[in-house]
C-alpha cells in the first residue's frame, strides 16, 4: 500500500448503485473491501483489482451482526485502517396493500435496510474512533423515499425514513471523534432492479407511467465527491435523481 492510501467499505458491492461506487472508488485510486451475500458477483466486480491488492471481497450478510463484525475486522487485517463506509446493502417487499403485508416480509426489509444499516454504523464508530489518524466517513444510502413514499411500500419507505434518522443522530454523535456522517438519496438510478420503471409504475394518483432513468455512474461519481472531502467539511443530505423523475411534485 502507498502511503496516504484511503481505504474505504462499501456493501451490496456486488450490483447496481454499490458495483457503480465502488468501481468509482477503485478507478480513484482507494482501496475497497466489497460486501455483500453472493461471493461471484463481488469477485467480478473485484477484477483486476483484486490481482493488484486494491480490492478484496467479503461475503457479508448486512442483517448478520457478527458477519458485519467480521467485515470491518477482515478489512483492517487486510488494510489496517477504514476511512470511509458506503454504507449501501438494501431491499425491499413486494408492491402490495400493506394489509397484505407478511410480518415475515416486513422483518426482512426492517433486517436490512435498518438492522444492517445500524451495524455498519456501529462498527465504522468501533473502528474510526480507535484508528490513528482518528476519524473517518460514513455515507448512508437513504432514498427518494427517505422524504416521499411510492404508494404500497410502507417497508421501504419506514426504513429509509429512519435511515434519514440514523444519519443525522450518528452526524452528531461522530463529532467528537472527527468521523463525518452524511446521506445520499437516489431517485431512478438505471440499475436491474429499477429498470422496471421504463416499463411502467404505479403512480401516486393510481395510474400506471413510464419513469425516465439516469446513468448509475453519476450515482457513483457523487459517492466519490462526497468521499473525497476533508473530514472538517460533510454533505449531510446529497440528491441526486433524473431530472424528469416525477419527485418535487409527486402525488
Amino acid at each position: 500500500m502507498k502511503m496516504n492510501q484511503k481505504i474505504a467499505i462499501v456493501t451490496g458491492a456486488g450490483s447496481g448503485i454499490g458495483r457503480a461506487a465502488a468501481l468509482a472508488l477503485l478507478r480513484d485510486g482507494w482501496c475497497v473491501a466489497l460486501a455483500g451475500r453472493r461471493a461471484k458477483p463481488l469477485q467480478e466486480v473485484a477484477g483486476g483489482w483484486a490481482v493488484g491488492g486494491a480490492a478484496l471481497a467479503v461475503p457479508t450478510d448486512v442483517a448478520d451482526p457478527v458477519a458485519m463484525r467480521h467485515l470491518f475486522d477482515a478489512t483492517v487485517e487486510r488494510f489496517g485502517r477504514v476511512d470511509l463506509l458506503f454504507n449501501n446493502a438494501g431491499n425491499g417487499a413486494p408492491a402490495i396493500p400493506l394489509d397484505e403485508l407478511s410480518v415475515e416480509q416486513w422483518k426482512a426489509v426492517v433486517d436490512v435496510n435498518l438492522n444492517g444499516m445500524f451495524y455498519g454504523i456501529q462498527n465504522a464508530f468501533r473502528v474510526m474512533k480507535a484508528q490513528a489518524p482518528r476519524g473517518g466517513r460514513i455515507i448512508n444510502n437513504g432514498s427518494i423515499s427517505a422524504h416521499v413514499p411510492r404508494p404500497n411500500s410502507i417497508a421501504y419507505t419506514a426504513t429509509k425514513h429512519a435511515v434519514s434518522g440514523m444519519t443525522k443522530s450518528a452526524s452528531l454523535d461522530g463529532r467528537h471523534f472527527d468521523i463525518a456522517v452524511g446521506q445520499i438519496d437516489v431517485g431512478n438510478a438505471d440499475t436491474p432492479l429499477a429498470h422496471r420503471l421504463t416499463q411502467g409504475v404505479m403512480q401516486a394518483h393510481g395510474a400506471v407511467a413510464e419513469e425516465p432513468l439516469m446513468d448509475v455512474g453519476i450515482v457513483g461519481q457523487s459517492v466519490l465527491y462526497m468521499a473525497n472531502l476533508p473530514l472538517t467539511a460533510n454533505v449531510l443530505f446529497h440528491t441526486v435523481m433524473a431530472t424528469r423523475m416525477p419527485f418535487v411534485g409527486r402525488g
